[in-house]
């Protein structure tokens, strides 16, 4: 779910700027890479704390 809402934030952005996604499902971390590496969007932070995820993802 998480990335179908990123795909849909990002649609309404523009080149170069930024998004800051928090996720709780474990897997979103790499599920958030392979997104970046198909879309060409880039993954600038993924960590983890106290069991959420933050993922910021550059606008292509």
């Amino acid at each position: 779910m998480p990335i179908l809402k990123t795909k849909k934030a990002l649609a309404q952005m523009q080149a170069g700027e930024v998004l800051t996604v928090l996720a709780t499902d474990g897997g979103a971390p790499g599920d958030f890479e392979a997104f970046c590496r198909q879309t060409g969007h880039v993954l600038l932070e993924s960590r983890e704390e106290d069991g959420v995820f933050t993922l910021v993802v550059k606008h292509k």
